[in-house]
């Protein structure tokens, strides 16, 4: 589906947040402490100094230990505002490695954006709420976000509809073979016991096997998942026709550019592709 191929090829832009030195960089200097401190609180600058409750709420997949033991901290180090803008500017030094000149596909990001709606989605209207930088790269990597966050939103909205909570959802993917336990788990933070007692519920539903792999029902239940995501990220796509394929054309090229220079480690925990 055409939503599907958008988000792998446009993903790679947005996850250079994740892995680029210059993030970490910028988040040590704007006060913060430790890597996930800087995740938590770069990735949710947008949204306020938000406490840990609404943050685990809107992250998903993430352990509300975990993200008690960044937020609310993090506020006290640094403010969100000065987060948002030490993150813009490390993106920008980031893709500067590797991108050459963005304004044709950034302004077929815009188009795609523009087109979102963001009921029900907490995290991408934070996002689009922050106002277009000049830097053209983190004009670009904006873009690029929001459209990420959208789609994000729209899968835990399909995830939820389908009765899975965030450390449930992991499960399945797990259980699909795209990431192992031992990958994902530490990034996480969910505990053994909370993470064995969700695969015993999904057990018990009939998705998971003894094994821990997806039986027939829990094959069909991912598959509804992401066919719901992929219609709930539909709006871009239509609203760009068939202009989609140039930016594909022109998404697909930096993306590798990005992966292949170490800017976005593949595998992951993150699940970012090479498209």
């Amino acid at each position: 589906m055409t939503a599907r191929r958008l988000w792998a090829a446009v993903e790679p832009l947005h996850a250079v947040v994740y892995f680029a030195p210059e993030t970490a960089e910028a988040a040590k200097a704007a006060g913060l402490r430790g890597y996930w401190m800087g995740y938590f609180a770069g990735r949710l600058a947008p949204l306020g100094p938000i406490g840990p409750g609404p943050a685990t709420a809107v992250l998903f997949g993430f352990a509300p230990s975990m993200v008690a033991r960044a937020l609310p901290d993090a506020w006290s180090f640094a403010a969100p505002d000065a987060v948002l803008r030490s993150r813009l500017a490390a993106v920008s030094a980031a893709l500067g490695r590797v991108a050459g000149d963005v304004s044709e596909l950034s302004a077929l990001l815009w188009r795609a954006v523009d087109a979102c709606a963001f009921d029900g989605r907490p995290l991408a209207a934070a996002w689009a709420a922050v106002p277009a930088p000049e830097d053209p790269l983190a004009r670009l990597w904006l873009a690029a976000t929001i459209l990420r966050e959208h789609r994000g939103d729209g899968h835990v909205l399909a995830a939820v509809h389908a009765g899975l909570g965030g450390l449930e959802t992991t499960l399945t993917h797990i259980g699909d073979g795209v990431i192992s336990r031992a990958d994902i788990q530490p990034h996480r933070g969910w505990p053994d016991a909370e993470w064995d007692a969700a695969a015993d519920r999904l057990r018990a539903r009939g998705i998971l096997d003894a094994g821990g792999g997806l039986t027939v029902a829990g094959r069909e239940l991912r598959r509804r998942i992401e066919d719901d995501t992929d219609r709930l990220a539909a709006a871009p796509v239509a609203a760009l026709g068939p202009d989609v394929e140039r930016l594909l054309a022109l998404a697909v090229p930096l993306s590798r550019a990005i992966v292949d220079s170490g800017l976005v480690t593949v595998p992951n925990p993150v699940g970012v592709p090479r498209p």
